[in-house]
């Protein structure tokens, strides 16, 4: 799998619900211990910080990997299309080798069902909807026919107006479709950390399915279900998941995409 993964800061965790006019989507379950790992694990190494969309440092990556550009344009030049997940350290698939980040394991399964796709996984830990509007463009250099959307958390952990945010992913969305009008979007859905108060945590959760239904793209409503909260997916931090979880999330992801790209074919 070929790989843009950059390093820098900050974390998130996310949930929304949502119905879109592509997918049928339902109610996803919360739990207790998975708020309680969002409030704790989350926003307790993070609330010093100013409510800007700049990064904030965090511990190092310890596995990464940049892709080149030499390696992107030889895909291109096989006539494979392009699936690019473009967000933060849930993305990058934080602490893990490359090939066991969801991503890897969602070109795992495309392979085995001899689909021509490359994946790229444009995932960057600490980033922000700011910090994706600024990142977008440099990702978009390549061609992109799906482009899977997973950024927000970050803001919900900093206190960002959930305006703010949704301003930002639009803009995302925007800029995509203003390059590649063809394009395919996912959408990943986010919810803000419980003490962050209910009426800012509704208004956040509602930024995922309202953008989903305004641009017609299909919509992911927990990135992490079934693994958020759950201490055995995930590694020490208790925040990103290790091996087993993102088997998990890949799973998650697979059964919103594998519909997109049979469409597509």
């Amino acid at each position: 799998m070929k790989q843009f993964l950059l390093t820098s800061l900050f974390e998130v965790v996310s949930i929304s619900l949502a119905k879109n006019k592509r997918i049928d989507i339902g109610i996803m379950k919360t739990t207790h211990l998975w708020l309680a790992f969002l409030l704790f694990g989350l926003f307790s190494c993070n609330s010093s910080k100013k409510e800007s969309g700049e990064a904030i440092a965090e511990q190092p990556l310890a596995k990464e990997s940049v892709t080149s550009a030499s390696d992107v344009q030889s895909a291109s030049e096989a006539g494979k299309k392009r699936i690019v997940f473009f967000g933060n350290s849930l993305t990058a698939g934080y602490g893990l080798e490359p090939d066991q980040a969801f991503s890897a394991l969602i070109q795992n399964k495309i392979d085995e069902l001899g689909w021509e796709y490359e994946v790229v996984n444009a995932g960057l830990s600490g980033e922000t909807t700011a910090g994706g509007t600024n990142r977008i463009e440099w990702v978009l250099k390549q061609p992109v026919d799906i482009f899977v959307l997973e950024l927000g958390g970050n803001d919900a952990l900093r206190g960002i107006d959930p305006e703010s945010s949704q301003k930002n992913l639009q803009k995302i969305i925007d800029i995509t479709k203003a390059k590649y009008p063809d394009v395919e979007i996912v959408l990943a859905g986010m919810m803000a950390p419980p003490n962050m108060g209910e009426d800012y945590g509704t208004k956040f959760q509602q930024i995922y399915p309202t953008l989903a239904e305004k641009n017609n793209i299909a919509l992911i409503p927990f990135l992490l279900e079934d693994v958020g909260g759950e201490s055995h997916l995930n590694l020490p931090d208790g925040i990103h998941p290790n091996v087993e979880g993102q088997k998990i999330v890949a799973e998650t992801v697979w059964g919103i995409l594998k519909p997109l790209l049979e469409e597509v074919q």
